[in-house]
């Protein structure tokens, strides 16, 4: 599916809180703080207001203010709501492959590990591994914790990068 044929969620929920906190935003400074066209707003903003969340006034001639109804506020708690709740799906995901991956570690008689990656994820990694009391090192011959995507690989001894899976059993990489 596309974006024109299918909402995102996060995206109509960035809309509707910059909607709130300026009524007069042009479509395209929304366009330009969402990082998409202006069609794409566009079309949003249209499926907003056929859905009852926003209602659209002529501010000047060419001007229009966009008003949250009290339906459109709701509609935003729900999907703020739930988005707060995948991010902790996801964190729980990650920090659980991370436990899998250094219990794994710990059982090869390891106590420090390399991360390789960046972002959200590697600062979940992280705060694993001090959880667990792994040390994070930059040693080039220390066991490595590659991340990619929600992925977490284990390399111990330099042999193809194995994934831990959430059953704790290796996955070919």
């Amino acid at each position: 599916m596309t974006a024109e044929s299918s909402p995102d969620p996060t995206r109509e929920m960035v809309l509707l809180e910059q909607i709130e906190d300026d009524p007069d935003i042009t479509q395209a400074s929304l366009a330009a703080q969402l990082g998409v066209a202006v069609g794409t707003v566009n079309w949003h903003l249209k499926r907003l207001v056929s859905k009852g969340y926003v209602k659209v006034k002529r501010a000047q001639r060419r001007k229009l203010r966009y008003i949250i109804t009290p339906e459109g506020i709701a509609f935003r708690a729900r999907l703020t709501v739930k988005y707060i709740e995948q991010s902790m799906n996801l964190y729980r995901i990650v920090r659980q492959r991370s436990r899998e991956a250094l219990a794994e570690l710990k059982k090869a008689g390891y106590h420090q590990v390399r991360i390789l990656g960046d972002g959200d994820i590697a600062d979940v990694v992280r705060l694993t591994c001090y959880e667990q009391g792994v040390a994070i090192t930059d040693a080039p011959d220390a066991p490595v914790l590659l991340l990619k995507d929600m992925k977490v690989f284990l390399n111990l001894d330099g042999s193809a990068i194995r994934e831990v899976d959430t059953k704790g059993q290796d996955a070919p990489g």
